[in-house]
């Protein structure tokens, strides 16, 4: 097979917000559309100069993790 019949799946990609986190932490959130119709919460964390973490969520793992950040928050 040559490289030129290899499809590579697409994603388009918006920034949602930046948030400045403590100890130097800068959190990005972006919404990555798949050209399969997958629609994720891209979770992008910056330590540092070029650390770099990255967590890819689906929409009933946003709602659990917000369950959990509203009630430790009192919100």
């Amino acid at each position: 097979m040559s490289d030129d019949t290899i499809r590579h799946p697409e994603e388009a990609v918006a920034t949602l917000a930046t948030i400045n986190a403590p100890w130097s932490r800068e959190i990005t959130f972006q919404q990555v559309d798949h050209d399969s119709g997958l629609k994720i919460l891209r979770m992008r964390i910056k330590e540092g100069r070029a650390r770099f973490t990255i967590i890819d969520l689906d929409q009933p793992t946003v709602a659990a993790m917000r369950a959990v950040m509203d009630q430790w928050s009192g919100g």
